[in-house]
């Protein structure tokens, strides 16, 4: 196989595979759901291919299981009101955390998600 065809994942370069993979978890604003699926496909299809990818797929999960649990938080919190501010403000930090992770990533970096609770070894 020669170096052109390694560099190249789902067509991509490695960089831009690693941004779109923090990225993907967005899509699930277009599609519900498909923000948790598509990180797990992209990570899994790849990550023994290249560590680079198999490290930022970790981090990216990382952060989507703590995510979650923090949504589960909010909703016990809704209760009192508190867990509709909780729920923007996931909203908000899921949004900018994916895109300056996404912009490490395309830098050549990587970016570990503040807040996530460690479930992968990076």
């Amino acid at each position: 196989m020669n170096e052109q065809q390694e560099d190249n994942y789902w067509g991509m370069p490695l960089k831009t595979y690693c941004m779109l993979l923090h990225l993907s978890q967005l899509s699930s604003i277009i599609v519900p759901g498909l923000g948790f699926v598509l990180p797990i496909v992209m990570w899994a299809t790849n990550k023994d291919k290249n560590e680079e990818i198999d490290r930022h797929g970790k981090v990216t999960l990382n952060w989507m299981i703590s995510l979650f649990i923090y949504s589960l938080v909010c909703v016990v919190l809704w209760i009192v009101l508190i867990g509709m501010l909780g729920f923007f403000v996931l909203v908000i930090l899921n949004l900018i955390f994916a895109i300056v992770a996404a912009v490490k990533a395309n830098n050549g970096e990587l970016w570990v998600y503040p807040l996530s609770i460690q479930f992968f070894k990076v």
